[in-house]
């Protein structure tokens, strides 16, 4: 069955980009050549984000220019992104701008996904907001051996140990990735 995943890096102290929306730091840290992001990214079907990991993703790889970069990271994946501005399009990308309840947005993902997951890229507060609606069923972490002190939160909200049950722990070169199963709010 398919799954809604919050998959993300994060620093040891919680943070998925520096208090500038940058994820420069992420880069900084030595991955080892087994990343797992390929195998979990073939099993992704449709994916969320929202407006500021848009915005870094299109200035960092300055996808407006170079929109071939968004073909060779998502092929024609159909991805949703939740803003209340308008956005620039990356021409080619199957993109679709909303705003609003997740719920809605869930129908339409998981019919566009198929039998594949549903992939919540960030950041906190979008996860958050299907968290809350009893739409996330796992969130994979990928800790990063950096503290940045401040920054955007991974989950900008409590989640009681009882919605969270650990499901895997690996090491890939210097991250820690940790899956939990998310329980339905009660």
């Amino acid at each position: 069955m398919a799954k809604t995943q919050y998959y993300t890096a994060t620093s040891i102290d919680g943070f998925i980009a520096d208090q500038h929306n940058s994820l420069d730091w992420l880069f900084e840290v030595d991955e080892d050549t087994n990343n797992p992001f390929g195998p979990f990214f073939a099993q992704v079907g449709a994916f969320a984000m929202g407006a500021t990991t848009y915005r870094w993703v299109l200035e960092h790889d300055a996808l407006i220019e170079k929109p071939i970069k968004w073909a060779d990271y998502y092929g024609d994946t159909p991805a949703w992104v939740f803003t209340h501005q308008d956005l620039p399009r990356v021409p080619g990308a199957n993109l679709t701008f909303v705003q609003g309840d997740v719920r809605p947005v869930h129908e339409a993902m998981t019919a566009a996904a198929g039998e594949k997951n549903l992939w919540i890229v960030g950041g906190g507060e979008l996860a958050g907001s299907f968290a809350d609606a009893g739409l996330l069923d796992e969130l994979i972490l990928g800790v990063a051996p950096v503290t940045l002190g401040a920054g955007a939160p991974l989950l900008p909200r409590r989640l009681a140990a009882s919605r969270l049950s650990l499901r895997s722990l690996e090491q890939s070169g210097q991250f820690a990735y940790l899956t939990y199963e998310v329980g339905k709010p009660a």
